[in-house]
């Protein structure tokens, strides 16, 4: 059993794609059973993609010890926290202004949110993982896993007229408690997701919209005691009709 709970050296021949076939195997089934060390190590990912773009065309050049990416990548986790430490004593400084300096904090984190940012996280890290909580190609599957742990959910609609069954779903959490992706996908393979927390300290009642990620479209809503994100590569044209159709169910 200990040999399944990955070192930090392992972790980091990982985010390299350094690990033995076998190994990484286990590695990912080990990130899949723990998903904040999964967004951990996610984290860990953005830091190289921005290394490697940054020593792009250095390629040419003399090796050299300072530029490897895992010395690197600690000295980029150290600086940024050392900046949280500032902003943390900052924070207090101006909270013990009053009143207004607490508005004004308040004010600032907010301004800095995405709607539904971990319903477009949770998709990238969970919506092509071999190991979901359950596997379910069964609707009526599904529907009873998603009922045990969310009992004011309305009832999951039938996707098939949009060429998607059901592939499984996995069980979350958050700040404000627990949230749940269900997974779904074509017969070409590709996939949506649809997120569902409880509503959140700045996101009480989720307004209807949608903003593009990268190559994915989230487009959320809030509905009975849920707000919900449907979650779907940009180019899919799929994907406001698939809202409207979940947001009148659930």
């Amino acid at each position: 059993m200990t040999r399944l709970i990955p070192t930090e050296h392992e972790l980091h021949a990982y985010v390299d794609e350094r690990l033995e076939p076998a190994r990484r195997a286990e590695v990912e089934a080990w990130l899949a059973a723990n998903p904040q060390e999964a967004l951990r190590i996610e984290a860990w990912r953005v830091d190289a993609r921005r290394l490697r773009a940054a020593l792009a065309g250095f390629g040419e050049r003399p090796s050299d010890p300072h530029l490897e990416l895992a010395p690197l990548r600690r000295r980029l986790r150290q600086r940024r926290q050392r900046r949280l430490a500032a902003a943390a004593v900052l924070m207090l400084a101006v909270g013990l202004g009053g009143l207004g300096g607490w508005q004004a904090r308040e004010a600032t984190l907010f301004a800095g949110m995405l709607p539904m940012a971990d319903a477009v996280e949770a998709h990238r890290l969970f919506a092509d993982a071999a190991v979901l909580d359950i596997q379910a190609s069964d609707p009526r599957r599904l529907q009873e896993w998603l009922g045990r742990h969310f009992n004011r959910v309305g009832q999951l609609p039938d996707l098939s007229g949009y060429g998607l069954q059901p592939v499984g779903a996995r069980l979350l959490s958050n700040e404000a408690g627990p949230a749940a992706l269900l997974v779904f996908q074509d017969r070409q393979g590709q996939r949506v997701s649809l997120f569902l927390r409880s509503p959140g300290e700045h996101f009480d009642r989720m307004p209807s919209g949608q903003r593009t990620d990268g190559q994915l479209q989230a487009r959320y809503w809030s509905h009975g005691d849920y707000n919900f994100a449907l979650v779907s590569a940009a180019d899919d044209a799929r994907g406001e009709s698939l809202r409207r159709a979940l947001g009148v169910s659930l």
